[in-house]
Parts: C-alpha cells; sequence; structure tokens
C-alpha cells in the first residue's frame, strides 16, 4: 500500500480532505494501568502541525493474532497507521514479527540494523535477546532511533516505533518528512458560564451552518458553577472567525457571557 494520502471507503469527501491517522498502542502494561500512556497527545499535537489528523486511537495487548487483525483493519482503512510498543529485546515483544505476519513477509536480520546495534553495544554485549532487534519485516524500510539505536521502521502506511515516550518522539522526528499532510487543522475555544442545554438547538444551527468546521461542547463544573467551553476546529481560518463571532452572537443573545481562560481554571 502507498504511503501517500489515499481515498478509504466510507468516508466524506470532507473526512478525506486531511490525511487521517490512526495510532495503536501496544502493550499488557497500558492496559492493566501500571504504566500511563502519555504518547498518544504528543503525536496528536505533533501530525496536526504536519497536516494530518489523529482520527481513531486503539489499546490493545501483546497477543500476536490481535495485533495482527488490529493492523490490518487499520491499514486498510486509515493513510497513515502508528504503533508504539513491543518491539524491544524480551520474550513479550512481539509487535515485528505480527506485523511481518499481517503483511504477508518473514521477518529478517536487516543488516543495516545489525550494524547500528553493533556499533551501540560495545563487544560481547550483543546478545541474542538484543540482536532480536534488528529483525524487521523483509520490504521495510528503518525508522532512526538516534536515543539507543534499535530502530523502528516502516511497511506500507504502518509506522513502527518504540513505546518509550523519549525514543518515540526522536523516531518521530525521522518519520515526519516522510508525511503527505493536508492543510493545519486550526483551533478556536469560547468558554461560557451558560449550561449546554441552554445553548444546545443553537449549536446545532451553527454546526449546519458551517459543515466544515468541528464543533464540540464540553461541559465543566467547578466549584459549585456551571460553565462550558465551545471548541472549533478546521482547516479554513476565516470561516472559523465567522463561526466565533456567531457563538459570541449566541452566548450573549441568550444571557450568557464568554469567560476567561482564568474563569475557568
Amino acid at each position: 500500500m502507498p504511503t501517500g494520502i489515499s481515498q478509504k471507503k466510507g468516508y466524506s469527501a470532507r473526512m478525506n480532505a486531511i490525511p487521517h491517522a490512526c495510532l495503536i498502542i501496544i502493550g499488557n502494561e497500558i492496559l492493566s494501568g501500571r504504566t500511563r500512556d502519555t504518547n498518544l497527545g504528543w503525536l496528536a499535537e505533533q501530525l496536526n502541525s504536519s497536516g494530518v489528523r489523529m482520527y481513531e486511537a486503539r489499546v490493545i495487548p501483546d497477543v500476536e493474532e490481535i495485533i495482527i487483525a488490529t493492523v490490518n483493519a487499520c491499514r486498510a482503512r486509515f493513510d497513515y497507521v502508528f504503533t508504539t510498543g513491543g518491539i524491544g529485546p524480551t520474550h513479550d515483544d512481539i509487535t515485528s514479527a505480527a506485523i511481518a505476519k499481517a503483511f504477508g513477509v518473514p521477518l529478517i536480520l536487516h543488516p543495516e540494523a545489525k550494524r547500528l546495534l553493533q556499533q551501540h553495544y560495545t563487544a560481547g554485549d550483543l546478545n541474542e535477546a538484543r540482536l532480536k532487534m534488528a529483525y524487521i519485516p523483509e520490504g521495510a524500510s528503518l525508522i532512526a532511533n538516534p536515543v539507543s539505536s534499535a530502530p523502528g521502521f516502516q511497511i506500507g502506511n504502518v509506522f513502527v516505533m518504540a513505546g518509550v515516550p523519549r525514543i518515540m518522539q526522536a523516531m518521530f522526528d525521522d518519520i515526519r518528512p516522510r508525511l503527505r499532510g493536508g492543510s493545519q487543522t486550526h483551533t478556536v475555544t469560547l468558554h461560557t458560564n451558560l449550561a449546554e442545554g441552554t445553548y444546545a438547538a443553537r449549536l446545532s444551527e451553527i454546526q449546519t451552518a458551517f459543515p466544515d468546521i468541528e464543533i464540540g461542547s464540553y461541559p465543566h463544573f467547578r466549584q459549585g458553577r456551571v460553565s462550558a467551553s465551545l471548541v472549533a476546529r478546521g482547516t479554513d481560518i476565516a470561516q472559523l472567525a465567522q463561526v466565533e463571532e456567531r457563538l459570541d452572537e449566541m452566548i450573549a443573545e441568550l444571557g450568557g457571557r464568554r469567560l476567561s481562560d482564568s474563569d475557568i481554571a
């Protein structure tokens, strides 16, 4: 499957205007609660700045058949798929082998990956467990890892990265130039003292009038006071400005007021 933008079945023309991505977080430690994932938020921000939208995220265990099924489902549906976790030296690091099976290719000892590990480790320290990190699906290209040398890899539209945030972030620096993005998504946020039920109908009218702008409502209840954040996202700055004006008018006409960030902190 080519790395560039593709048209996915089931998406409207609106949703296909920007490349869409999915993150697959792999690891029993995430599902058990022992480790908290911080990669999703960071990666979503970085993708947005590259003109790619994070559209979905899945958290799955270190189970081969689940990894295979999830990767195959996501790579058929999304323009880009990113995975984190499961490419280390231990017995439960099975991501690389599972993805090779998902693509129907053998897992091979990659000469360049092996060379990188040989350079990183002193003589005698590159044991069989560490050498496992040099096995890559045949036909994949490497993703540089300047932190600990063990590379990630790209095969088709799937980018396989480490789960350790510092290493994942360093790997993404190598991935970024490979991504073909659309227009960057911009965000406008308004806070109001109105309750959602007060403005729900009017908000629906504004959304209908601006179908290319995504508008969300997020209620708050702090110190006994009701408030809400209205968030508009889109690529057209002029339309966003119009939406912001309409939201301001709505708040005023319904007897509310626009709050500052400090009012809801």
